[in-house]
């Protein structure tokens, strides 16, 4: 298993009780603006579970997975639906959704892997469908605080949509953290629809 797995399900009950209580109800409505009523989601990488309930109680259909199988136990019990453990490279589905959520998950994945995924992402959104995800803003990539992290800054990005000509970009715009004492680390928040 991968560091950043074992880091979290090492620490699967302390993140998840820190990013539970973040709200993030600002991001989530700029996603869902897109959406149409009851929409299907795949919460890809729901960690805490925090998204995947804010979407299910506006009522959209939702379905979560995490790679943390100690995630998932927790996301389980918090949202009241069945988390799959899986990992983001193994998305199989064709056409299922009308929206994606990774909120700050796939930036875990090294940039190689990044491609690949954002392709299973596409087959497994509806036509025209949207996908939101995060990233740190910046160019590092590697290993910080026991996890793996690829950051994305604008040129980073436009090299990432060359090699995933399936999307276009519906809007990208930059965040503070919104955790407590976070707030001078910037985000850059993406949202792709499928060609």
């Amino acid at each position: 298993m991968s560091k950043t797995l074992t880091y979290y399900n090492t620490n699967a009950t302390s993140f998840a009780t820190s990013t539970k209580s973040v709200d993030f109800s600002e991001v989530q409505s700029r996603f869902l603006s897109f959406l149409p009523p009851q929409a299907k989601i795949l919460d890809f990488g729901c960690g805490s579970g925090r998204d995947t309930k804010a979407f299910l109680e506006k009522g959209y259909q939702v379905e979560a997975i995490d790679g943390s199988v100690e995630l998932c136990k927790l996301a389980t019990e918090y949202t009241g639906i069945p988390v799959t453990p899986m990992l983001f490279q193994d998305l199989d589905k064709v056409e299922q959704y009308d929206g994606i959520w990774a909120c700050s998950s796939i930036l875990h994945l090294p940039y190689e892997d990044l491609v690949s995924v954002m392709k299973k992402i596409a087959r497994a959104l509806k036509q025209e469908g949207y996908f939101y995800t995060s990233f740190k803003y910046g160019t590092f990539e590697g290993e910080r605080n026991g996890r793996y992290f690829t950051d994305m800054d604008e040129d980073k990005l436009r090299q990432l949509l060359q090699q995933t000509p399936e999307f276009r970009v519906e809007e990208t715009w930059m965040t503070g953290d919104v955790r407590p004492g976070r707030g001078e680390e910037k985000w850059l928040n993406i949202i792709l629809q499928k060609k």
